[in-house]
C-alpha cells in the first residue's frame, strides 16, 4: 500500500453506491462494501469527509417531474432521503472501529448534528469520518454541487466523485464500444466541452478554490486507495 498524498480528502458517493446495480433502496452487502473502503483509507492517515446523494430513494428532479409534487418540496424529500444513507453509512463505519459523525445541512436533532463548519473541522481533526448529509439545506442544487461546496469550505486537497464507470469518456461506454477513457481533463476542458460529470457549479468552485477533482469506478477494489496515494486511476480533473 502507498502512501497517503493528501491530508483532507472528501468523498462524494452516489446513492446508486448504496444498492445493487439497477435496484433502488439500501443494499446490507453493498453499505458494507463501501464502509469498508472508507475505513481502509482512513487508516492510512487523511482525514475523510463524505458527501451522499440519494438516487437509491428519491431524486427530487425526477420525483417532481412524474408527480404533481412542486420542485422546491420534491427537493427538500431528497435531502432529507440522503440523511437515511447517511445514518446508514454511519452505524455500519462504527461497527468497523471507525468513529463518524453525521452532519446535516436540514436539522434532524434525533439523528444527527447540524453542518457547521467550526464543527466538522473538529470531527476530522479528531480522526471521525464526518458524514455531510441534507445536501446544500437549499432546492435546486445537487449533491454533486454540496460535494465541492463542502470540499471548499473544509479546505479538502482531493475530491473524489466515486460512480460506477472507470471516469469520464469521449462517449456512454455503455451505448459505444469505441468510447475511450479520458485519463487527465482540465475544468475548461469540461466546462467547454459540456461534459456532464458535475454540474457546471460543482466544476466552477472547485476550479475556484483549485481543488482536483478525480472521477473513479468505487466498485473495482483499491480504486480510492490509489487516488489518494497519489497514482493514476480513473479521470483527474484540475488546472
Amino acid at each position: 500500500m502507498g502512501e497517503c498524498k493528501h491530508k483532507r480528502v472528501l468523498l462524494k458517493l452516489s446513492g446508486e453506491s448504496f444498492c445493487r446495480p439497477g435496484e433502488s433502496g439500501i443494499d446490507g452487502a453493498a453499505l458494507e462494501s463501501i464502509a469498508s473502503r472508507i475505513a481502509d483509507i482512513c487508516k492510512l492517515g487523511p482525514e475523510v469527509a463524505v458527501v451522499v446523494g440519494a438516487g437509491n430513494i428519491l431524486r427530487g428532479e425526477a420525483f417532481s417531474e412524474a408527480s404533481h409534487i412542486p420542485r422546491n418540496t420534491a427537493d427538500y424529500m431528497g435531502m432529507l432521503a440522503t440523511i437515511i444513507n447517511a445514518c446508514a453509512l454511519q452505524e455500519t463505519l462504527e461497527k468497523l472501529g471507525q468513529p463518524t459523525r453525521v452532519l446535516s445541512a436540514i436539522e434532524v436533532a434525533a439523528i444527527c448534528e447540524p453542518f457547521l463548519r467550526r464543527r466538522a473541522l473538529r470531527h476530522l481533526e479528531r480522526g471521525r469520518v464526518a458524514i455531510l448529509a441534507g445536501g446544500t439545506g437549499n432546492p435546486f442544487f445537487t449533491t454533486d454541487t454540496c460535494a465541492a461546496l463542502r470540499a471548499s469550505e473544509l479546505d479538502a486537497d482531493l475530491l473524489i466523485k466515486a460512480t460506477k464507470v472507470d471516469g469520464v469518456y469521449t462517449d456512454d461506454p455503455e451505448k459505444n464500444a469505441d468510447a475511450q477513457l479520458l485519463t487527465q481533463l482540465s475544468y475548461n476542458d469540461v466546462l467547454s466541452r459540456g461534459l456532464r460529470i458535475m454540474d457546471h457549479a460543482a466544476i466552477s468552485l472547485c476550479q475556484n478554490n483549485h481543488i482536483p477533482i478525480v472521477v473513479l469506478n468505487i466498485f473495482k477494489e483499491g480504486n480510492i486507495t490509489r487516488a489518494i496515494c497519489g497514482e493514476q486511476v480513473g479521470t483527474r480533473i484540475s488546472a
